[in-house]
């Protein structure tokens, strides 16, 4: 799961930007209501943590042109305005919810994972397929009764999948929820942990529940599940795991890089994707 910070104390922004990588989540950051805008319009973020203080466009008429543009992003906002009229103006505008500074970085971390299972309809925080089992609250992971360690890459990927079982999703769309711009932007880094994730999950146990549909992408199904019509389950999954090719897409690059990304199949950027900014990462 991917997760935007617009903020511009930065401090607080990068504490808080550690403490959600911790928790498994991919996360960018902002410290401006334009470059939030940008980011915010053209990535698809699982959830945004809004501040409504912030320079250059500020938080109320950022959220504003999102929702006009028809980005339906669930967005927390974060803020010390604690007005009751402020409160209503800032739901009203948009926000699905409301937190207040000072706050406990665990209340902020169960309202963004209730955004995000309510974005897909899914309000228990077990998370179930067949005999595998995904508590989202404690990222712990069973099969048969049986433990599964995974790093926090495999389980973010796993979690995605899970939220949307039965449902083919593609390797662009993990790279876009499972990476952040931090990530190496590696050909093949994807499949690797798809790999791993494999290997874990499927490989020790009788039946197969992650599956790689040839030219779609990948489905996390019950064995009882219809596979998705007209698309054929590759018998070889595993082999071609390793051999994928797909790279993160273009609209994760900066808006420079993404201009002059015209010929390359797989982009490349450098540590800062603020060469105008003092970077955080």
């Amino acid at each position: 799961m991917r997760i935007l910070i617009i903020e511009d104390h930065r401090p607080l922004a990068q504490s808080l930007a550690r403490g959600l990588r911790e928790e498994t989540y991919a996360v960018d950051t902002a410290f401006d209501g334009e470059e939030g805008h940008f980011l915010a319009e053209n990535n698809p973020y699982d959830a945004i943590v809004l501040d409504l203080i912030i320079p250059k466009l500020d938080g109320l008429e950022l959220l504003k042109k999102l929702r006009q543009k028809g980005v339906s992003t669930p967005v927390l906002i974060l803020t010390a305005l604690d007005a009751p009229e402020q409160i209503v103006a800032g739901l009203e505008t948009g926000a699905d919810d409301y937190l207040i500074k000072p706050f406990h970085f665990d209340e902020l971390l169960a309202r963004i994972r209730a955004l995000i299972r309510r974005e897909v309809h899914h309000q228990d925080p077990l998370l179930k397929v067949a005999d595998l089992s995904i508590n989202t609250r404690t990222r712990k992971v069973e099969r048969s009764g049986q433990e599964i360690i995974l790093t926090a890459k495999e389980y973010a990927l796993l979690e995605y999948l899970a939220l949307h079982q039965g449902e083919v999703v593609s390797r662009t769309e993990l790279w876009e929820h499972a990476y952040d711009w931090a990530a190496e932007l590696n050909s093949n880094v994807l499949d690797v942990h798809l790999h791993h994730l494999r290997q874990k999950i499927d490989r020790p146990f009788p039946t197969k529940l992650l599956h790689t549909i040839k030219g779609a992408g990948l489905v996390l199904k019950s064995p009882d599940g219809e596979a998705p019509t007209s698309i054929a389950v590759e018998e070889q999954a595993e082999s071609e795991d390793k051999s994928g090719t797909e790279g993160p897409p273009e609209s994760r690059l900066p808006r420079s890089s993404a201009d002059s990304h015209t010929s390359t199949p797989t982009p490349t950027r450098s540590r800062s994707r603020r060469p105008d900014k003092q970077g955080s990462r």
